[in-house]
């Protein structure tokens, strides 16, 4: 849990701190955008690779080599005094995070079995998941205002030493896929990745009609298009497409995408709302996440109860409408709004955000032999990845077109916000009724079918 941790905050700690780290390193807005790009490319681009890595050879190794390359990134970073020592190191910082991510979810999938005990590390994860985005705009705020946007990078320095010790007593091997490594499923799954990222973070800087993003998408596709074709056929897939054979697993990587495009999403636009629209410093906007952080936390940590009272499936309907609630709440704040405006609705977003994540990756890793656990987990944090930047480049336009010529100043940049939280509660409802279509009847069928083997183990 502490490795995914340190993933998340450097993750969102760049979004409150980049106004800070612009201006101590002497960054053009477009060299700004690849602060984060470049670490966005490299973790999603590398995602399928890195998970399918984790099957094929020693686990606890694999996960030391995401460990080390996320910690002496960090440490350039800290310390780097150019925008491309900067730009080169986050890089390598999400190669290091897209070989993490999809280990700590295979460990704890293949360290707890299905039932109770997965259902409470889980829990643990969601609060991670959850808490851990938006501990990083609160970190990310205080470090710029009061200290210095280094420290954030710095911090986890002593703590991947820490970690790269303790893996050696804690995390064991797990079962390795046999049989030869997919190098062109490797290869192809890295290019189609990378290349459908890089558009899609382009198209929220440039447009989807620029060239560069169409000539990118449209590579993207024949390349992914190709991938799927090859590992249909391949012996030893790098993305066994039987995954998808189970329509609880597909709906909750499709709803996945929705609710994390919608959260990326919600702490982008509110970022700015705070500090462009209502002229917080980045520390008051860092320390105006406070409300969500905590009920996050306190939500996911309820999660094992709600779901032995509620069902996964019941718990995470009712977190969607939680999450599309506060979103339209909070799309009524205008240019004049006060802060309670805004903490008000992020208490609906807070509860909803802590209890959403647990059930969803149940839902996507529940029945995955143990061979395929790494790329299963490979694939809840694709959807993770694509769908924050498929959603903040869909709401990037939905903002766009929401300009109203007759306004000015501030209050049409609330306008366009607003109009951008609309559209991410619209994805929560469409995650809602993936819920309901979905993963609610395969949910009753399992429960169904459990009593059904059970009495006949007792007939036997």
């Amino acid at each position: 849990m502490t490795v995914y941790l340190m993933i998340l905050l450097d993750l969102s700690i760049v979004y409150t701190g980049m106004p800070e780290i612009g201006r101590t390193m002497a960054m053009s807005p477009i060299m700004q955008t690849w602060v984060q790009n470049a670490y966005l490319l490299f973790f999603g681009g590398f995602l399928l690779l890195s998970a399918r890595l984790g099957d094929s050879f020693s686990r606890r190794r694999v996960l030391q080599l995401g460990i080390a390359l996320f910690t002496l990134s960090s440490l350039v970073i800290g310390l780097s005094q150019t925008s491309y020592e900067l730009i080169a190191a986050r890089a390598v910082q999400g190669l290091g995070a897209s070989i993490l991510a999809p280990s700590v979810l295979a460990v704890i999938s293949s360290t707890f079995a299905e039932g109770s005990e997965r259902t409470r590390a889980l829990s643990w994860y969601s609060v991670v998941a959850g808490a851990g985005a938006s501990l990083g705009m609160v970190l990310g705020g205080i470090f710029a205002g009061l200290l210095s946007w280094r420290i954030g990078f710095l911090v986890n320095i002593p703590i991947g030493i820490a970690l790269l010790f303790a893996i050696n007593r804690v995390i064991p091997d797990g079962e390795r896929m046999q049989g030869r490594f997919d190098i062109i499923g490797a290869v192809t799954s890295t290019l189609g990745m990378g290349l459908l990222v890089y558009g899609l973070v382009n198209s929220a800087d440039h447009g989807w009609l620029t060239p560069v993003t169409v000539l990118s998408l449209v590579a993207a596709l024949v390349v992914l298009a190709f991938f799927l074709w090859f590992e249909r056929r391949a012996a030893f897939p790098v993305l066994p497409l039987r995954l998808f054979a189970s329509r609880e697993r597909s709906a909750a990587y499709a709803g996945r995408m929705l609710y994390i495009g919608s959260m990326v999403s919600f702490f982008f636009f509110t970022t700015q709302f705070m500090q462009q629209v209502l002229g917080y410093t980045a520390l008051q906007a860092g320390l105006g996440f406070l409300p969500m952080t905590v009920l996050t936390f306190g939500s996911a940590v309820t999660i094992p109860r709600l779901t032995r009272v509620m069902g996964g499936p019941s718990l995470l309907m009712g977190a969607l409408v939680f999450m599309a609630a506060g979103l339209i709440w909070l799309a009524q704040a205008g240019a004049g709004a006060t802060y309670w405006q805004l903490a008000l609705p992020m208490i609906l977003i807070g509860i909803g955000n802590g209890t959403a994540m647990a059930p969803l990756t149940a839902a996507a890793v529940h029945g995955v032999e143990p061979r395929d656990q790494g790329a299963a987990s490979g694939m809840v944090n694709v959807a993770h990845q694509l769908g924050g930047s498929i959603g903040l480049s869909v709401l990037i336009v939905v903002f766009a077109s929401a300009a109203d010529p007759a306004a000015s100043g501030v209050a049409v940049i609330g306008h366009q916000i607003n109009a951008a939280m609309l559209g991410a509660a619209v994805m929560n409802i469409v995650a809602i009724a993936l819920a309901a279509a979905f993963i609610l009847p395969a949910s009753r069928s399992n429960s169904a079918a459990r009593p059904a083997s059970g009495m006949l183990r007792q007939a036997d």
